[in-house]
């Protein structure tokens, strides 16, 4: 199948590994002139663009929204970390607002540049990589399900008010996919509660009806094909790609 991506120029968040890494990598491989923004500006595969961005720092993301004026994009995929585990109780006022800031704020600034370049042709795809935190909070990561709570929120608003310019909006929410923020978050939990790695891992998997973790590249196609032309009419959706985790209708 061919996707009708070669020539389209795709913007992704975050891209120099996990989640972001892996769906740069299939839609520079189905023809998409891919750059690959992150910290490091260091891109995943050769043949893409790297770009330096640090959605923390002002700046950064102001030098960007600047160079999609000049330089519009077709496809943005908006990829951001998560914050620092913690409970819903005792968290501060100035935590939430950094969280916001970091995951919420420049997110929607850089989606409002590219938007632009995309009515302008009347073709265009955004797609935010979400968590399953957005329809079953995840115990122990408050900050992060309130946040992409709000983030949930503005992309099915969006969604409505750009798709009669041919401009589709969708989030994509990963379960538990092999990357090193799982790990990580696995790790926490080793700690937290004594048990093994290892075993944190079984426990964690018996919980997937499908018995495993995902690969990055399973959710990368997923991206993918909301990116592609045969996706015009999926917009203000949001996927999971878990393995059955979400027992939720």
């Amino acid at each position: 199948m061919d996707l009708g991506l070669t020539g389209k120029t795709a913007l992704v968040l975050g891209a120099s590994r996990g989640l972001g890494a892996a769906s740069a990598t299939l839609l520079a491989a189905e023809g998409a002139h891919l750059i690959a923004a992150s910290r490091s500006g260091t891109a995943p595969a050769e043949g893409m663009e790297g770009l330096a961005l640090d959605l923390s720092d002002p700046a950064s993301v102001d030098a960007l929204i600047a160079r999609l004026a000049d330089q519009p994009v077709d496809i943005l995929v908006n990829n951001c970390g998560g914050p620092a585990a913690g409970p819903a109780r005792g968290q501060s006022t100035a935590a939430w607002a950094a969280a916001f800031e970091a995951m919420a704020t420049p997110i929607f600034a850089i989606t409002d540049a590219a938007l632009p370049g995309m009515i302008d042709k009347g073709w265009g795809r955004v797609v935010t990589i979400g968590s399953s935190g957005m329809v079953q909070p995840i115990p122990n990561l408050a900050l992060s399900n309130g946040v992409r709570g709000a983030v949930a929120g503005w992309s099915k608003t969006l969604a409505e008010e750009v798709a009669p310019h041919g401009v589709t909006v969708n989030i994509v929410m990963p379960g538990r996919i092999a990357t090193d923020r799982l790990a990580q978050l696995d790790g926490i939990k080793a700690e937290k509660t004594g048990a093994s790695l290892d075993d944190v891992q079984e426990a964690s998997r018996k919980t997937i009806p499908a018995g495993r973790y995902g690969k990055p590249e399973e959710f990368g196609a997923m991206v993918t094909f909301l990116c592609s032309q045969q996706a015009a009419y999926v917009t203000g959706s949001m996927l999971r790609v878990d393995g059955g985790l979400i027992r939720g209708l």
